[in-house]
């Protein structure tokens, strides 16, 4: 590469102004430019990425870009960065079961049609993502298809029925993040009067996010030793408890452990009384007029007053449960409406899509489909329609995409960590073939390529091998490319994006290499900026991943992508 040298002018004033008749001296400087501010001249100078690709040799590759759907609706500079450096765009939430299925079950297409519009009118062509994934749902609807139904109390016994607690109220919620010692995350109510040698009894109605326990005591906070009610046994509906114990010495603390219990706890209806009197030691344990005078430490733990409802009302009604035909067929239903609502709006502009997304196990058994059930905690949007639909749900999904699509969209079952060199990639397989056996056609297979510099390269070739010889179209859907694990952009080196450029490079070079030019869909850039270090950044917080800078710099990323690009004659 040559170096540049720049001369710089500088005007001189050699006098006062008052001394115009003084002659000026012009004193040349030589300077040379830095080599960082060289090497960024000679990447700015690369085309638009898009132009490295030959169209003749490859007609039918797409190079894709993933997008939040606001960025490109406000028409502001990613924008302008996507309509001038790729051909195919894909949306990363704005398509998916969560965004566009309401409350009610209604769909608000309006935003998604918007984008088909402006999609349309930049000559940029749209990918479907996704119609069927375990993330990005709307589960607290699709719950609600499938909740038991609630016979009042007093209703005839029904066959199978359940019965239940009511609900009501208000109750005290505690919380814990994690398990610690018991005695490290603490409820407490300081009490008076209590007698030493004296027999109490406790009453109390509790419940937790999982079965788990919890244990009470009573306490002399000036030696904090204390007598123990024992452990209540929780579960997930209200159960009433009655405890008892004789102190040892005069106590004044009554203490609640629950460190060892990490989730949600409601306590209600808390009353301690001396055996054989009616005066309640606890105040207001109902707690309808709010949780005054109880307090508590530890573990980052928390008390709060409830929400109303969510105290124990007492005996409720009996709970009737959908069988498992029942859950299936109304499931079946509401995956049905989704997709023919996607298609009603999509069917002449989106002719390619993620149908499956994310079906494969990560651990133990990468040749299993993943579940949700031992989930201690689900996710607000986490909903796993093959736990209700079986193994055939993926069948099912490309039945209707199949129904209310074109006959030639092109249908992916897609997935992430294929190239971690485990059984995954080769679980994948087997589950298209699967699908494939129960008389349903798979047209690709999406890997997502969330990776870093550190990669395995023998293990990305030995993916694409696996890949290449199911004779399916393949596509890189989502390539991002960290420094390391959790290497944030503080604490990149020079020598970090060098190997950064390199890995695209290798990537992308390698697929052109070892996919058939038949069988290459195309390769898509999930973030093609460097990701923010901000709350509201939810994907790899911090990283500096893409191929631009967080302001739109490109980075030498940018310029071994147009490299490989154009190797690819």
């Amino acid at each position: 590469m040559k170096r540049l040298n720049t001369k710089i002018g500088l005007g001189l004033l050699a006098g006062l102004l008052f001394c115009s008749c003084a002659k000026h001296e012009i004193l040349q400087y030589a300077a040379e430019k830095p080599e960082s501010l060289i090497a960024q001249e000679n990447i700015d100078a690369y085309s638009p990425l898009i132009s490295y690709i030959d169209k003749n040799a490859h007609p039918n590759f797409k190079w894709g870009v993933a997008l939040n759907v606001d960025d490109y609706l406000n028409k502001g500079v990613m924008f302008r960065l996507a309509n001038r450096n790729f051909e195919e765009m894909v949306i990363g939430y704005e398509m998916k079961h969560a965004s566009i299925v309401q409350a009610d079950g209604t769909l608000n297409l309006s935003k998604l049609e918007r984008l088909i519009k402006a999609a349309q009118e930049n000559k940029m062509q749209l990918f479907g993502h996704t119609l069927t994934w375990h993330s990005g749902q709307n589960a607290t609807y699709l719950n609600s298809l499938i909740a038991p139904v609630l016979l009042p109390s007093g209703s005839a016994p029904v066959p199978g029925g359940i019965n239940v607690p009511s609900e009501s109220g208000y109750a005290m919620k505690m919380t814990n993040p994690s398990v610690v010692n018991a005695w490290e995350a603490q409820t407490a109510y300081d009490i008076v009067g209590m007698e030493t040698n004296t027999e109490y009894i406790l009453k109390i109605a509790a419940k937790g996010s999982k079965a788990g326990s919890i244990g009470i005591d009573l306490q002399a906070t000036s030696n904090y030793t204390g007598d123990s009610f024992g452990a209540i046994a929780l579960t997930t509906e209200y159960k009433e408890y009655e405890l008892k114990l004789t102190t040892t010495a005069v106590r004044n603390r009554f203490i609640i452990n629950f460190g060892e219990y990490a989730g949600t706890i409601f306590v209600d209806n808390i009353s301690l009384k001396k055996v054989g009197s009616n005066a309640d030691i606890i105040v207001d344990g109902d707690f309808e007029n709010g949780i005054s005078g109880w307090f508590g430490w530890g573990n980052s733990s928390t008390r709060a007053h409830s929400a109303e409802g969510e105290g124990y009302g007492g005996p409720g009604g009996t709970v009737i449960e959908k069988t498992t035909e029942e859950k299936k067929a109304i499931l079946t239903d509401a995956l049905e409406t989704f997709i023919a609502g996607m298609f009603s709006v999509t069917k002449d502009d989106v002719t390619a899509w993620d149908v499956v997304n994310e079906p494969m196990s990560d651990w133990p058994d990468q040749y299993a489909l993943k579940t949700g059930i031992g989930k201690a905690n689900l996710a607000e949007d986490e909903f796993y329609w093959q736990d209700y639909l079986g193994k055939d749900y993926a069948v099912k999904a490309i039945q209707l995409a199949r129904k209310y699509g074109n006959p030639n969209d092109i249908l992916f079952i897609n997935d992430y960590g294929l190239e971690g060199g485990g059984d995954k990639c080769k679980g994948l397989i087997d589950y298209v073939k699967y699908v494939e056996s129960k008389g349903v056609k798979v047209d690709g297979i999406g890997t997502q390529m969330h990776i870093n510099i550190t990669a395995n390269k023998d293990d990305i070739v030995n993916m694409y091998k696996l890949l290449a010889a199911t004779g399916k179209l393949i596509k890189v859907s989502e390539l991002d490319i960290g420094l390391g694990d959790n290497i944030k952009t503080a604490n990149a080196t020079s020598e970090m994006y060098e190997q950064q450029a390199d890995m695209y490079k290798f990537v992308i070079e390698k697929y052109f290499e070892i996919i058939p030019k038949v069988q290459q869909y195309g390769i898509t850039i999930w973030s093609p900026l460097d990701s923010p270090d901000r709350e509201n950044s939810f994907w790899r917080r911090g990283e500096p991943i893409g191929i631009w800078t967080e302001s739109f710099v490109r980075k030498l990323a940018y310029q071994a992508v147009a490299e490989a690009l154009e190797k690819q004659k």
